[in-house]
């Protein structure tokens, strides 16, 4: 806490607002810190949802209070499907699933249920963010239920068509707008191509678009917590701006990934689309400042333009 609150303090300073979350709870230790295994007793064992419940009442109460702190976004890309072996949005009917594990710990709306109200408890205003099921996607907003509690933000993460925007998939294979496959098919000899451009984003987010409409949800409280794209891939700049397009035709809140990563390039749009120099492989082992290859550039000019205007 000691550390949590050092930082928080020194984003305040710096007018900097902070939505905390988590990628570990009791029972779900994030998987790189987990021997790359899925910890999924979270789910199973009712005395991990009792700590995790235990842990975000304790915290809400000790945060509650500190002006930097604009919402509470319970865990990161939670994914109970898993325990079924699911892994894509393509192998799972939603709603089955759900009516299937409904009532049990498996069910994300309890858990959802139990964590706000627990958090309710001690805090009664901070917005509470809630991502959507098997990491986040879109497509599992369908079987989310509303939550009865006030400031509760839905949220759903965009990294789709994951074999374009993935670095180790596409290494310089597909470009977008254009023919690009299937996630599950991306190591076919013959994948099934969809043609991705602006129009197929829009109809990819449609289940976030029906779900609104089914509950009466606003726009404004719809979150995209997570987007983004390789900073290498053919066509990131045309992909990125059809996104950021989209999601401001539905007035949704976005929050790109990411800013200023201290080891990994991918997605560090202020170094461009370009190739890096080995001297900055140097600085990453140095543990020293990038600053010198971040440059104004017209991939980063896409978020940060939008951004002035919002």
């Amino acid at each position: 806490m000691e550390i949590l609150n050092g930082v928080l303090d020194q984003a305040y300073r710096n007018d900097i607002k902070i939505v905390i979350t988590f990628l570990s709870l009791p029972g779900s230790r994030w998987k790189q810190n987990n021997q790359n295994v899925d910890d999924l007793r979270i789910w199973e064992q009712k005395k991990y949802r009792d700590q995790a419940i235990f842990f975000w009442r304790d915290l809400a109460n000790r945060l509650k209070n500190h002006p930097a702190i604009v919402g509470y976004n319970i865990l990161n890309e939670p994914h109970p499907e898993r325990l079924n072996d699911i892994s894509d949005y393509r192998q799972i009917d939603f709603l089955a699933w759900n009516t299937s594990i409904k009532e049990s710990l498996a069910d994300l709306n309890l858990f959802y249920q139990d964590i706000v109200h627990a958090i309710r408890e001690v805090d009664f205003s901070t917005p509470i963010v809630v991502d959507t099921g098997l990491y986040a996607t879109p497509w599992a907003i369908t079987y989310l239920t509303p939550i009865e509690a006030n400031n509760i933000v839905y949220s759903f993460h965009m990294y789709e068509p994951y074999a374009y925007t993935t670095r180790k998939i596409n290494n310089g294979c597909f470009t977008y707008p254009g023919n690009i496959p299937h996630q599950l098919e991306e190591q076919s000899t013959n994948p099934t191509l969809i043609n991705w451009e602006r129009e197929t984003l829009k109809q990819f987010l449609s289940p976030v678009v029906d779900w609104q409409k089914k509950y009466d949800i606003p726009a404004s409280r719809i979150l995209v917590g997570e987007f983004g794209c390789d900073r290498t891939s053919k066509g990131v700049e045309k992909y990125l701006s059809d996104l950021i397009d989209t999601f401001n035709f539905y007035n949704w809140h976005w929050a790109f990934y990411s800013f200023r990563e201290d080891c990994w390039d991918s997605m560090d749009y202020e170094l461009g689309s370009g190739k890096l120099p080995w001297e900055y492989w140097e600085v990453i082992e140095q543990k020293t400042s990038l600053d010198q290859f971040r440059k104004a550039n017209a991939l980063f000019d896409i978020i940060k333009n939008d951004l002035g205007r919002s």
